[in-house]
């Protein structure tokens, strides 16, 4: 089993960099970060982490690009796995996404993995042209023509929300079919039968559920003829505790992403260290 970070890296937060050579110097695998391309101030939309006051962190607004991000940590750590989590796939072009995705997969020499989520923001995506109703079919275009770029020498892609008549696109990206795609989202038969139809794998927030709800995603990805143990099951944010990291290995969880709050350096290092003093006393 695989471990890494997350932290909503922002302006005033521990900078990418820093942050990158640190989980690197401490023997971690990956860091992840999340996306908001921006938060209307009109705030339509309640915040879900907090349902009793719907008061939105800080970080929300301030959180820096993810692939600019990514690149700058995966050159920094020549060794780390750099990954999001999540991007709003809906609220990005799909070819400038793909090119972005293919060009960060190719300087890390493969060392890049798409999360990608619906989004539940409902003025951020309107301000990208999604609909709340239609994200799901618009995230599932996107990916599938993404996945069309990478691959196919001429790519093309016709659909409700996706028109890509055929097309040159490169770089293509150093991982074979592209960087892996998983899905953040709650356990459900519709984020199930997406992860089915086009994922890699799943991103569940914290371990809660996690036990009963795998053997229900399998199902859904067998009953499409594809190979259940092909999937990455990456929970984010597990307090880091050698029981539940016994107990997520024993269920096929390929890595473990612990979270970091989005503060300066001298808050989160003390935090990495015990992160990381675990997962050496595991490798031990």
């Amino acid at each position: 089993m695989r471990y890494g970070v997350t932290m909503f890296v922002t302006d005033i937060s521990m900078g990418i960099v820093e942050l990158a050579t640190a989980v690197d110097e401490r023997g971690l695998d990956s860091v992840w970060l999340p996306e908001h391309t921006h938060i209307p101030t009109s705030r339509r939309t309640p915040y879900p982490g907090d349902p009793a006051t719907g008061i939105l962190p800080d970080e929300y607004r301030r959180c820096v690009d993810p692939f600019v991000a990514l690149t700058a940590a995966a050159l920094a750590a020549p060794r780390l796995r750099v990954g999001t989590g999540i991007m709003l796939v809906a609220q990005h072009d799909p070819i400038v996404a793909a090119k972005a995705a293919a060009t960060l997969d190719l300087v890390t020499g493969g060392r890049f993995t798409m999360g990608v989520g619906f989004g539940w923001n409902e003025d951020e995506m309107n301000d990208h042209g999604v609909e709340y109703r239609t994200r799901r079919a618009k995230a599932r275009e996107h990916v599938l023509a993404m996945r069309a770029l990478w691959n196919d020498e001429v790519a093309s892609f016709d659909g409700d929300h996706v028109h890509l008549p055929p097309s040159w696109s490169w770089p293509k990206p150093v991982q074979p079919n592209g960087p892996k795609v998983l899905l953040g989202g709650a356990a459900g038969p519709k984020l199930f039968d997406h992860i089915a139809d086009y994922g890699d794998g799943w991103i569940p927030i914290g371990g809660k559920g996690i036990t009963a709800a795998l053997p229900q995603l399998r199902d859904a990805v067998a009953s499409r003829g594809r190979n259940p143990d092909e999937l990455e099951i990456i929970p984010f944010g597990s307090i880091p505790d050698h029981g539940k990291l016994d107990h997520f290995e024993s269920i096929g969880v390929t890595e473990c992403v612990f979270a970091l709050p989005s503060a300066p350096a001298d808050q989160i290092l003390p935090l990495l260290d015990k992160q990381a003093a675990i997962v050496a006393e595991r490798r031990a």
